[in-house]
């Protein structure tokens, strides 16, 4: 991943390309993964390939599975050995596909210490607010992930599915090295918070990256620089958030090692300025659903 370069988080430097964890659990996100390849020891061989392939950045959540993203995790790198592993806490689940925030202090502390003990770690480098719960004031939410660093469980605070006035809020009380939005080259209504990660040096993580919609048909302004470039639409759309902002940090997550493969491959293919303008039309609106 040498033409894509590093990125900062805080005083850590990680590679630009990362790897999401949200898919290895099972369908809908929910129990352990059942078949193969989608097994436990599917799962384990995967993210050792992760870091062979030079990914140091993995992304997960105590709620993927809930719990299994960061058991599988700690199972096939603990200790890490250079890899930072961010984690997030202020979402329950209740069943495949069903998501609620908890934003609650008393729920955060139980969940940072939930994904301490399940990844093997004494501090967890990066610790995300998974999402703002309108039943907690913000900043009260906020005010435990300020406490735990403090306390040395975690060394930097992460924000995902946040609006840009929650961003200034959470500022004006810490340190803020990430934010995690949904954004890709068809879906770009964070586009004011990118901006501002993009000015103050804060690494921006799209999730969901490689949504693509109507452009990936045949004709499509994806599918034709695809074709130019030998590579495919999610290639040239994970090529398209490296190009557009130095803050862009990718986490394109898969249960395959064949696509995993693809996917950093991407992190070599260089577009035009042609290209960038071609996919230069904004996209549809962002979902703050995950």
């Amino acid at each position: 991943m040498s033409k894509a370069g590093t990125i900062r988080l805080g005083d850590l430097h990680v590679n630009r390309l990362g790897f999401g964890a949200m898919q290895i659990p099972g369908p809908g996100v929910w129990g352990p993964p059942a078949r193969p390849p989608d097994s436990p020891d599917g799962a384990i061989a995967l993210l050792r390939r992760v870091v062979e392939l030079g990914v140091n950045f993995i992304d997960t959540a105590d709620a993927y599975g809930p719990d299994v993203s960061e058991e599988l995790i700690a199972q096939a790198l603990a200790p890490y050995d250079g890899v930072v592993v961010a984690t997030k806490a202020g979402l329950t689940r209740s069943g495949p596909g069903a998501w609620s925030p908890d934003g609650r202090p008393e729920h955060i502390r139980a969940a940072l210490e939930g994904s301490l003990r399940r990844l093997r770690l004494e501090q967890i480098d990066l610790y995300q607010f998974h999402r703002p719960d309108p039943a907690v004031a913000f900043e009260e939410s906020l005010g435990a992930f300020v406490e735990a660093k403090q306390a040395g469980k975690i060394r930097h605070i992460g924000l995902s599915n946040v609006t840009f006035e929650q961003l200034e809020r959470a500022l004006a009380m810490t340190e803020i090295v990430s934010v995690q939005n949904r954004y890709s080259a068809l879906d770009r209504k964070s586009q004011l918070v990118l901006d501002a990660c993009t000015k103050r040096g804060i690494a921006f993580i799209p999730w969901f990256p490689l949504a693509a919609g109507e452009a990936t048909v045949a004709g499509g302004p994806l599918a034709q620089i695809a074709s130019a470039h030998g590579a495919t639409t999610g290639q040239i759309a994970l090529a398209w958030l490296l190009a557009v902002s130095p803050a862009m940090l990718p986490i394109p997550g898969t249960s395959q090692i064949a696509h995993l493969e693809e996917n950093v491959a991407a992190a070599d293919i260089e577009l035009s300025a042609a290209d960038l303008d071609a996919l230069s039309p904004a996209g549809p609106s962002e979902h703050l659903d995950r």
